[in-house]
């Protein structure tokens, strides 16, 4: 079929080519998997920064609605009573002044 040292130059360069395949196809590989690893701790961290923003609006939302007694202060909530919170005022300033 062939002769012999064109076998060998076949023989030899499919096997350099079949290695050159496979460490090309391995960075591709490697670098698919790094993007992917930034990306979920990326998307870790972002789940993270939610959470607390979450939890801070949770707390601060409730410091902002009830002052202390239980009085809400938020006049945009439907339980807010005016007359209770101007006692309350008025009852602070009181203490204030003394």
């Amino acid at each position: 079929m062939f002769s012999q040292p064109t076998a060998n130059v076949i023989r030899y360069s499919a096997l350099g080519l079949g290695i050159f395949y496979g460490f090309t196809y391995q960075n591709k590989l490697t670098a698919q998997a790094k993007i992917r690893r930034a990306e979920n701790e990326y998307h870790r961290k972002e789940k993270l920064i939610m959470q607390a923003k979450a939890e801070w609006a949770k707390k601060h939302s409730a410091d902002k609605t009830t002052a202390s007694g239980g009085l809400i202060t938020d006049p945009n909530d439907s339980r807010f009573d005016l007359e209770a919170y101007l006692q309350q005022l008025a009852v602070d300033d009181k203490k204030a002044r003394v």
